[in-house]
């Protein structure tokens, strides 16, 4: 495990989000809480996140998409409905419009979908993968709102921690954009 400031990823954006889209496990900043992901199209790091978490493969894993764009193209939203809450301290939970697409972090035919008010999203941006984005926390146990409280059980086992500011603390509010249902 390596730590990081966010300034230095964002100085060497383009190896860092070279490192992103080969795999690698980051625990990174948002404009929430601190998040532990990685690629979400590859199987493997989906996997190692469910193993880091100890989370039931059961329960999917949220994604940070890469641009508006990339929304629009993989699942069931419009344009202005999106603009409403993204950027922003929300998950939206959208309907695939292929029941295969990021089958390794949904296995239902919806991912719940985040563009962080934060400055992780120029990576994810750069590296144009969508990057899991899980609360970096032992599954039912409280989310790590700063660096300071991150736990080591989850730090030893990513390979880059990015030390950084989180805005909110507190974890992002779900939505249902199609019927506006808050689920928190």
């Amino acid at each position: 495990m390596r730590v990081v400031d966010m300034k230095e990823v964002l100085d060497k954006i383009e190896e860092y989000a070279e490192l992103l889209r080969e795999g690698t496990i980051f625990v990174y900043p948002t404009d929430t809480v601190y998040g532990v992901g990685g690629n979400a199209y590859l199987k493997e790091v989906c996997e190692r996140v469910y193993s880091i978490k100890e989370r039931a493969r059961e329960k999917p894993l949220s994604v940070i998409a890469p641009s508006y764009e990339w929304i629009l193209e993989h699942f069931e939203i419009d344009k202005s409905t999106l603009r409403l809450y993204l950027p922003g301290p929300y998950t939206l939970l959208l309907r695939k419009k292929d029941a295969n697409f990021l089958k390794y972090t949904s296995f239902t035919d919806v991912v719940g979908v985040r563009i962080p008010d934060h400055e992780i999203t120029l990576l994810v941006h750069k590296a144009d993968v969508p990057l899991i984005t899980t609360s970096a926390n032992i599954s039912n146990e409280p989310p790590a709102k700063s660096f300071e409280e991150l736990d080591e059980r989850i730090t030893s086992r990513a390979d880059i921690v990015i030390k950084g500011k989180c805005y909110l603390g507190r974890a992002s509010t779900v939505i249902d954009p199609y019927t506006q249902k808050v689920y928190r």
